[in-house]
Order: C-alpha cells, then structure tokens, then sequence
C-alpha cells in the first residue's frame, strides 16, 4: 500500500465537514432528507480515489463498502419495524392509553426527571437504548407534548437515561463488547464504570430536575379535556397496557430485537381488533380515503403518513404517524453513512489517522485524553459506534499495558465516551436511529443529551485527577 501524507488522510473529513456546514445553512433541519448523503457519497468518492491510489482495486474497494453496509442492515430492518409500531400502536390505542394514564402519574415539574429514571430502569433490565426509546421513549415523548414540555428537551432526557442504563446492564452489546475486546471481566469493568457513571447520571438528574421547575402545571382542566378527548376518541382500557409490559418482557427474556419488534406490531395490528374496531368503523364511514376496508385501514397507518383528527388541537400532531415510509430518509442516510465508513476503512484512511491520533510519547493523563478524542472521532468518521470501540480498543490496548494502567481503564473510557457520543452524531447509525425514532433532529436534541455530553468530561476528570486509575500490580 503506498503512503499519502496526512492532509491527504483527513481530505474526505475536511470535505464532509464542509459540505455538512454548507447543508446546515441551506437546508437547515431538511439536509437529512438528501443533502447530508449527497455529502456522505461525495466524501466516499474522495476516499475511494486515495484507495485507487494506494493501488487498492475496485473490486477490493467495493467489498469493503459492501461489508460494511451489510453490517448495518439488522439496524435498518429494526427501524423499519420500530416505524410499523408507531403507527400499529397508534391506531391500536396503546399510544393514547400510555398517555392517557401517564397524565394521571406523572407532574410536569417532574416530568422530565421521572423520564430519566423510567427509561433508565427500563435499559438496565433489557440491555438496550435503542429498545428502550422504540417503546417506553416513544410514550414519554407523547406525554411531554401534552405537558407543553419541548420535544428536544424530552428527547435528551429519554436519551440520557436510556444510555445510562445501557451502559451499565450486563445484557447490553456495548458493554459485552467493551470488557470484550479489551479482555476486562465484565462485572468490574461496570463497577468500574461505576466511578464515572453514576457522578454523570446523578448531576443529569439535577439539571433535569432544575429545568422541569420551569414548567408550569396545566391546569387540571386542561389535562381533564385531553383525557376526554382521549377516552373519545380510542377505547382506553387497562389491558392494553398488556402489550408494552410483554414487549419489554420479551426484551428482557433476549429474544431478539427484530423478533421482538415484529410481534409488538403485530399486537399493536390485534389491539386495534379488539379494543379499536369503534375507531375502525368511524374513520371507514366518515374518510372517503379510507372507505375500502378496515383492513385497508391498518396497513396504511403501518406505512404511509396516517392521523387521527380529534376536536383538540394539541392533540392532533400527538395522533400522527409517518410509519414504516418515514424511516427511508434514514436509512438512506446510514447506507451513505456505511459508504463513507467502508471506503475510509478500505483506503487505509482510519489506520492512518489512528496511528497519528495515538502518538509515541503517553503518560496517564493524555492516554486516555486521546482515547477520548479518537472514539469520538470514529463515532463521526465511521459512522458506527461498534467499530469505535473495537478499533480503539486494538489501538491503544498496547499503550495502556506499556504504562502499567489496568484494562479497566481502557474498556470504561471506550464507554464513556465512544459508547455515548454516537447518539450525537447525525449520520451516526445511532443518532440517526434515535433521531427518526422521536421525530426530533439530531443537532435539536444533542445540547440535552446532559449525561451522553458529561460523560466524556467526567471520565477525563478522573484521569487527570488520578482518581480511581487503577494500576496493574506486578508481583515478583
């Protein structure tokens, strides 16, 4: 492989930086429906360019894309699912019974802190953020809109509490894969992460509960006439709340993610039969769009863009679903991501730069600086946050044994911070997943992801106050 000089290895990031900057400021909030991939395949053919000039053939080139858009296509089948849930259980009344009872539970002062603890109780038993914010996240961020509270301000604490309990479940991928690939035990690489974590979490929780006293209460009044409208409109009955509470449970039981998914729109579709076929029978008689069959009426509402008109107004944009076609723009974005991560990888681009990122001379304290620096910078370059921690992880295994510093502080920095940041970063499988999920942008609710942002900070606190460094103890 011939050498290139470092300009020539950050050239496709210098040119996805400037093309993302220019999108921002002419698309604004719609650069993800074209313009972010048009950027993502326009640096991908810069990459592949250095590759074809490293002497790396097409065909290798293309093998290596491929390989890793293949890597991705569990993610994308999930979000096509997660978009048939919105609007199977929407139209099956789970949605509106979650809220319609969530009204009576939670108070707006704290609201968005109850949120935190809900979502991260929730990820610690399953394993999974993205499971989390698919079902429970989705609920929350109904009720917050009924509460007036902003949906990025309820998107960030959804976020932040689903990734803490991630981050510290043994069931989660992330965290196998962290004490994985750096040969740590994985119940002290959580208690390890323990340090970091909770300090994060708990100063979250603070600023959560600071921000929630902003709030004012609706009167009871108000959150009176959305019940009504409600209990109108859908037929709302305890035992819909079955659904969510088997979903989770098979979550919990590991059945995978896909499976699981797949069933609870198909319970949401059985729901619908059982508990909505009043609803059924109104939108059929009184929308000629609709006038086909019930049946008709379900597929479309799994989808297309389908709502349901009610006689309040908050509540209409609540009642909305853009469905299985609303999640394409996303996953167009993560195939382009793939692209642009699977040419990098292919034209020795990441080798590269990580080789320069990781440097000769480490002490302690900017160890694990720049392994901080360098998984958020995969996070961005390969789009990927599994490939962020295992690239890392191989990178700097090496330096933290030469400087006599345990494993354990090397699996919980590849937490703290490749783990956490992917969720903030737009064309990252993660934050794009998280940001169709919600329906909130990316750049919208990242300066609310309070623990995913001081996470990072919190870790290299400790590292450069020499709290908590454990050392590998050498017996003679």
């Amino acid at each position: 492989m011939n050498k290139i000089n470092l300009l020539q290895s950050f050239s496709p990031i210098i040119l996805l930086i400037l093309l993302l900057s220019v999108n921002v400021l002419e698309f604004g909030n719609d650069s993800i429906s074209g313009p972010n991939q048009i950027a993502l395949l326009f640096s991908a053919a810069l990459a592949c360019l250095i590759a074809l000039k490293r002497n790396i053939s097409w065909e290798v080139i293309f093998k290596s894309i491929s390989n890793s858009i293949k890597s991705t296509s569990n993610a994308m089948i999930i979000l096509l699912l997660i978009g048939a849930l919105s609007g199977s259980w929407l139209i099956g009344g789970i949605i509106p019974t979650l809220v319609y009872y969530g009204l009576e539970l939670l108070n707006v002062n704290y609201f968005l802190i109850a949120t935190c603890i809900i979502t991260a109780i929730v990820s610690l038993s399953i394993g999974s953020s993205w499971s989390t914010i698919a079902t429970i996240g989705i609920a929350l961020l109904a009720i917050g809109k009924v509460l007036a509270v902003p949906a990025e301000i309820t998107a960030g604490a959804i976020i932040s509490g689903s990734y803490f309990g991630d981050k510290m479940s043994p069931l989660s991928d992330t965290t196998n894969l962290a004490s994985a690939v750096t040969e740590s035990d994985i119940f002290e690489h959580i208690k390890y992460m323990s340090y970091t974590t909770i300090p994060s979490f708990v100063i979250t929780l603070i600023i959560f509960f600071i921000i929630g006293l902003n709030y004012e209460n609706s009167s009871l009044e108000d959150l009176s006439n959305i019940q009504e409208t409600l209990d109108k409109t859908f037929n709302i009955n305890p035992l819909i709340l079955l659904t969510p509470l088997l979903v989770i449970f098979l979550i919990i039981k590991k059945v995978p993610a896909v499976a699981s998914l797949f069933f609870a729109v198909l319970l949401g579709c059985l729901s619908t039969f059982i508990f909505q076929e009043e609803l059924l029978e109104t939108i059929v008689k009184t929308d000629s769009y609709f006038n086909k069959s019930e049946y008709y009426l379900i597929i479309s509402s799994i989808t297309t863009n389908f709502s349901i008109i009610t006689e309040n107004n908050s509540l209409n944009s609540l009642l909305s679903t853009s469905g299985m076609s609303g999640m394409l723009n996303t996953i167009w974005l993560v195939i382009s991501a793939m692209v642009f991560g699977g040419s990098m990888q292919c034209a020795g681009i990441i080798k590269d730069i990580s080789e320069f990122i990781k440097g000769n001379r480490n002490n302690d304290k900017n160890i694990v600086f720049k392994t901080v620096i360098s998984c958020i910078f995969f996070n961005v370059t390969t789009a990927d946050q599994y490939l962020s921690i295992i690239v890392n992880g191989k990178i700097f295994k090496k330096n933290y044994s030469e400087n006599k510093l345990s494993s354990l502080n090397l699996s919980r920095t590849l937490e703290d911070s490749g783990t956490v940041t992917s969720v903030l970063v737009p064309w990252n499988t993660c934050g794009a997943t998280q940001s169709a999920i919600l329906g909130v942008s990316t750049i919208a609710y990242l300066p609310f992801c309070f623990f995913n942002l001081i996470s990072p900070i919190m870790t290299l606190i400790l590292a450069y106050s020499s709290f908590r460094i454990k050392k590998i103890i050498i017996t003679k």
